[in-house]
């Protein structure tokens, strides 16, 4: 589904900001229907993988496969869904309008996707407000939309940047159960988040990153045994200080 071979990237000189390396000779898989999390410090190349997924930006040196082709191949943009970890949305707009023009350019029949539609914004507690501009939403509610948004082409492959960002307790769960759910139905989803009892609860295998190196690729359980720790969260903080203290 994804494999990462020896992938590297580097961000230019810039103003202010010397170039940095983002990631440096990465390489991992992910299998269809498995859920994997990406895990580490601000800075440590999760965003940067997940552009890289996106064809947002190439990587320098390496090959990504994606499917059965790359992350620039057309026609696998359809079997991709995309949840931002900010939304950015036209001032205007409602979420079915986002929701229709997204439809659309995925080709989902219009009976279809207006079922789905309404399906998707009853399940995340939008559809009384579909037809507000998505402006006068709260943070919670935006990401709600952009959760909408990412699932309406029903993808293959779901990507998600912090999903849980500016979620309150009952939307946060509403979100777990909802990545419980598509899990079930054998979606493939990678995600990040720095929420790491989240990731604990709802992945398959985890990759952490640390300034762009791969520190661990494996279950949950056996980066806790690795580290000789209770939970995963701990021995997230061993893994990358003993990284920091050999550096």
């Amino acid at each position: 589904m994804i494999i990462f071979q020896t992938v590297s990237k580097i961000y230019a000189k810039e103003i202010g900001a010397p170039a940095h390396t983002a990631l440096a000779g990465l390489s991992f898989s992910v299998a269809k229907g498995e859920t994997l999390g990406l895990i580490g410090a601000n800075g440590a190349g999760k965003s940067t993988s997940i552009k890289l997924l996106m064809d947002f930006i190439r990587p320098d040196t390496g090959a990504i496969h994606l499917f059965d082709g790359t992350p620039g191949t057309p026609h696998i943009r359809k079997k991709i869904g995309y949840l931002p970890e900010t939304a950015n949305f036209p001032a205007n707009l409602t979420v079915r309008d986002l929701l229709r023009f997204t439809g659309t350019t995925c080709d989902i029949p219009p009976a279809i996707l207006a079922e789905r539609s309404r399906e998707l914004l009853t399940l995340l507690d939008l559809w009384e407000v579909r037809s507000r501009p998505l402006r006068t939403y709260s943070k919670g509610m935006q990401q709600r939309a952009n959760f909408a948004i990412a699932l309406i082409n029903d993808p293959e492959l779901l990507i998600l940047d912090e999903p849980m960002s500016g979620l309150d307790p009952m939307g946060r769960k509403k979100i777990i159960d909802l990545i419980g759910q598509l899990k079930e139905a054998g979606k493939t989803i990678l995600f990040c988040s720095h929420i790491l009892e989240d990731v604990d609860r709802l992945v398959d295998n985890v990759l952490l990153l640390h300034k762009g190196k791969k520190l661990f690729h494996g279950t949950p359980g056996e980066l806790a045994t690795t580290e000789g720790t209770a939970t995963m969260a701990e021995a997230f903080v061993s893994r990358v200080h003993k990284e920091e203290v050999h550096a």
